[in-house]
């Protein structure tokens, strides 16, 4: 990096020469330039900064997929603001905690989701709150377009923050977690060698941006090669299939590969562009990548990552990929498997997944205790992951041990649920758990021990999607007089995955 390690002086050394070449492909038939971007980009960081946004504030952003959402993003990183996406999802009390800790200068919502901020978050508690929506229009759109296409890239360090994205703890208390510019850029400069990026590619982006994979993972490797995107604002099924003819690399989470091969229009013929598809955000079954391989002639490459680490393992662009790995780990980054002593296990043995590198956070936002006990004396980040190491050094996540639920690419800590569900009066406790789904992975299940008989399952999904956003709220509820437990009285959620697992 330059002088100025922001993360967007970075992605600028690496534009094209040429600012016309296409950035952002839109399935509706037009283009957004990389000078459009720039451009844009540069109005909105003006406009943040007469807003009264100073480097290191935060800008909360809950707005849907776009490409001024794009802009916006690039923007804070100019201006050296820290870009903070919250799913749309959210409901009231949500929100509440997460504007209450994040401390945000600036909010940008839709319309209609402003009363609801506004509501919860005093705008004498924020400079502005502005609003975006999917067509472009908005208060943000009104101000920014009247400022200069002229702006300074804001002087940042590699350590200075640049984003804060929230992960729900396991006690149900959401952890903001730091990412600075320097995570950003080395995970960025890593993914696009490992995975050959070029100027020529056109990557099939057709992820959420609230969320790293579609934020950093996706975003980096393009900005940093000068390639371009076909960009959707959704995934929908047909529309993706259709653009892969004119793409050479994809994106996705299990659920988009499974529902690509329900379709009957994924052929290899339309494949035949594709140089490589990725999967990550959750665990993909083996079944998945050999029928995929099957049906278009594509083994699709797996990797791991997190929020607080961006990715840290992938199986080979050229080379072995191995259904049910992860591979190994990237460049720059150093894996290993422990035991609950911290001593290092044997190939084949299952052990505690520990991560070193550039990519690792560097803690997470006002909870210092919290980031003490997520490392290690000599500096790895404990994943929480359970996992095994061959011969090969390729690795294979078998569990987790912060009971994390995987559905659709987005995490959902159980207790999170759990202590909406317990504070119905007629529940005595519950457990959540993750069982199987062939479309989203994993679904939640809430098994719920109740004082009353006629406790209904409505009335239990009323309060989750009164309190939770929607993709947390349990697909199934299984009632039991009492949940099983160990003899330290702890629940024993792998019986109860046992026992619903077909269900």
């Amino acid at each position: 990096m330059s002088d100025n390690e922001n993360l967007f002086a970075y992605f600028r050394k690496n534009f094209p020469d040429d600012l016309s070449r296409p950035l952002l492909l839109i399935p509706e038939g037009h283009s957004i330039s990389y000078a459009d971007a720039d451009n844009a980009s540069s109005k909105i960081a003006n406009c943040l900064q007469e807003f009264g946004a100073k480097k290191g504030d935060r800008v909360t952003v809950m707005i849907e997929k776009s490409v001024e959402n794009l802009f916006l993003y690039l923007g804070c990183l100019k201006a050296g603001l820290v870009y903070h996406p919250m799913n749309t999802g959210y409901q009231a009390s949500e929100i509440s905690f997460l504007l209450a800790d994040a401390a945000p200068t600036i909010i940008i919502c839709s319309e209609i989701q402003k009363p609801t901020v506004e509501s919860v978050f005093p705008a004498k508690r924020v400079k502005a709150i502005l609003t975006l929506e999917n067509d472009g229009t908005g208060t943000l759109a009104e101000n920014y377009r009247d400022f200069s296409e002229n702006t300074t890239i804001t002087q940042c360090r590699a350590d200075d923050t640049a984003a804060l994205l929230y992960s729900s703890g396991t006690t149900g208390k959401p952890k903001g977690i730091i990412l600075s510019h320097k995570n950003l850029s080395s995970n960025a400069n890593t993914l696009s060698k490992s995975w050959g990026f070029t100027h020529q590619d056109r990557l099939l982006h057709a992820l959420p941006i609230y969320h790293v994979h579609g934020l950093f993972i996706a975003l980096g490797p393009v900005l940093l090669t000068g390639a371009s995107m076909s960009w959707h604002s959704r995934f929908d099924v047909d529309s993706v299939i259709r653009s892969l003819a004119e793409c050479t690399v994809m994106m996705g989470v299990p659920t988009y590969y499974t529902r690509m091969l329900d379709n009957n229009l994924l052929d290899p013929e339309g494949c035949k562009n594709m140089r490589v598809f990725i999967c990550g955000s959750a665990p993909l079954l083996p079944e998945t990548f050999k029928e995929f391989e099957f049906r278009t002639g594509h083994p699709i490459l797996e990797r791991y990552g997190m929020t607080e680490t961006g990715i840290n393992t992938s199986n080979p662009l050229k080379g072995k990929r191995i259904p049910g790995t992860v591979g190994q780990a990237l460049p720059g980054t150093i894996a290993r498997i422990v035991d609950d002593t911290g001593e290092i296990v044997h190939p084949g043995e299952t052990g505690n997944l520990q991560v070193k590198g550039d990519n690792v956070f560097s803690g997470y936002w006002n909870m210092p205790e919290k980031t003490a006990e997520g490392f290690t004396s000599d500096g790895f980040f404990n994943t929480g992951d359970k996992a095994v190491i061959d011969k090969d050094r390729y690795i294979s996540i078998v569990g987790r041990s912060k009971d994390m639920i995987i559905s659709g690419g987005l995490n959902i800590y159980p207790r999170e649920i759990e202590l909406v569900i317990d504070q119905i009066p007629e529940v005595i406790e519950s457990a959540v758990i993750g069982t199987a789904d062939h479309d989203f992975g994993e679904k939640v299940v809430a098994v719920v021990v109740s004082r009353d008989n006629r406790l209904s399952t409505q009335k239990i999904l009323d309060a989750c999607r009164q309190k939770l956003a929607s993709f947390k709220s349990p697909k199934m509820i299984h009632f039991l007089d009492e949940l099983p437990r160990n003899a330290m009285g702890k629940v024993q959620k792998n019986l109860l995955r046992e026992q619903f697992s077909d269900n």
